[in-house]
């Protein structure tokens, strides 16, 4: 069922619209990472990485609803399901249990990268076919950029 027609040829529309699902995967899977890592994260430097996983979590939920509104807009539904996030998020696994501040900043850059660098393929791909989704996708990426600037500072 089709409710909202795109704009976009069908061609376009799938490029743009497997960009935005799988930015809407790792935005959510980013803001579920950061959570679990902010509530066990331990040691010296505990409240300002706890304080700092929340930054991170408000801008992934933030910028994951930008993407699934986008979608939306383009007559595509976003899929933010669980089964849906843990099939294709490009972020590895975080294990559980308390995790050493140092090693929480560490996993947090891990994943950050690994979002960067999709978020970036994802700037690439949606320049031709569609300008405004390629925007929001820079936006995302520089805000990413930012946070991950600060936690490799973190254990520099």
């Amino acid at each position: 069922m089709y409710v909202v027609k795109s704009p976009l040829p069908d061609a376009d529309l799938k490029t743009v619209s497997e960009a935005l699902q799988g930015a809407l995967v790792d935005l959510v899977d980013l803001s579920l990472v950061a959570k679990q890592i902010h509530w066990n994260v331990v040691g010296p430097r505990f409240r300002s990485v706890h304080l700092q996983l929340d930054e991170v979590v408000d801008s992934a939920r933030r910028h994951s609803d930008t993407v699934a509104e986008r979608a939306s807009t383009l007559g595509v539904s976003p899929d933010g399901r669980v089964a849906t996030v843990a099939q294709s998020s490009g972020i590895g696994a975080v294990s559980g249990g308390w995790v050493k501040d140092t090693d929480a900043v560490g996993a947090l850059v891990d994943a950050l990268g690994a979002v960067i660098a999709r978020m970036r393929d994802r700037v690439g791909a949606t320049g031709e076919p569609d300008p405004v989704s390629q925007d929001i996708f820079i936006g995302i990426t520089a805000d990413l950029e930012k946070h991950h600037w600060m936690f490799q500072a973190e254990n520099g």
